[in-house]
């Protein structure tokens, strides 16, 4: 048998790797977000477990609950716990500059409806959230993955939709944005397809940006600059 062969027969062998929701990158902490790490990763951080959260007992309270995978830096998650202290926010990002500057953005605005988890997303919403129990996720710009050889790494696969939707309550909203047109298009072809979802969109395909979902300054230079956004929102009818 000839090398070449040989190393296909052992790549064949070798067990498949996960989708994961991230790509690892630690960056360098400032500061402040090294404080807010140390300080108040303990207070309102989340660890992944083996055994669902209680999240009534975590929030202490009963309320509407959304989850965002990927919030970056946090100031819309934090803008949007500000504006709506009625309802519980989860935030999962693994960019530990992200996490701190997150916590320490909700102190200075004495927040309690957040909650932040370092760890993989999908291993999350497996092992760690209930079924039915959110009423909204949201998954704004993640990874496009855009060289076509690396779509299958993409966050928004069939499997993922499927697994989003166990999370909702009926009625409950996925809601996606990407600023890659091509992403957009893969997004809308999966959940099109996905059992269990209506499209919001009146045209069936996407949406206006919502209020909802605050308008970034990263965003607001690329509209300027004739850069497009595509707003999804699909929700769960059984």
């Amino acid at each position: 048998m000839s090398e070449a062969h040989e190393q296909a027969e052992f790549d064949a062998a070798k067990p498949r790797r996960q989708i994961r929701s991230f790509v690892k990158r630690e960056g360098r902490l400032s500061h402040r977000q090294a404080r807010a790490l140390e300080e108040f990763l303990p207070v309102y951080g989340l660890a992944h477990q083996s055994e669902l959260f209680d999240l009534d007992a975590i929030f202490n309270r009963q309320a509407p609950r959304i989850l965002e995978i990927g919030f970056g830096m946090g100031k819309s998650l934090v803008q949007m716990a500000k504006e709506h202290p009625e309802i519980d926010y989860i935030g999962i990002e693994v960019h530990r500059p992200g996490v701190g500057a997150c916590l320490a953005d909700m102190q200075d605005m004495n927040l309690s409806n957040i909650r932040v988890i370092d760890h993989d997303a999908v291993e999350i919403l497996k092992d760690n959230i209930a079924d039915a129990s959110l009423s909204k996720l949201q998954l704004f710009f993640p990874d496009p993955w855009h060289k076509k050889r690396h779509h299958k790494r993409r966050i928004v696969q069939p499997e993922f939709a499927d697994l989003v939707r166990q999370k909702l309550a009926i009625g409950g909203v996925f809601h996606m944005a990407t600023d890659w047109e091509n992403y957009a298009e893969h997004m809308l072809e999966v959940m099109t397809q996905a059992p269990g979802y209506k499209n919001l969109s009146l045209s069936g395909d996407y949406v206006p940006r919502p209020d909802s979902r605050p308008l970034t300054k990263f965003e607001n230079r690329g509209q300027k600059l004739g850069h497009g956004v595509w707003d999804l929102m699909f929700e769960r009818i059984e």
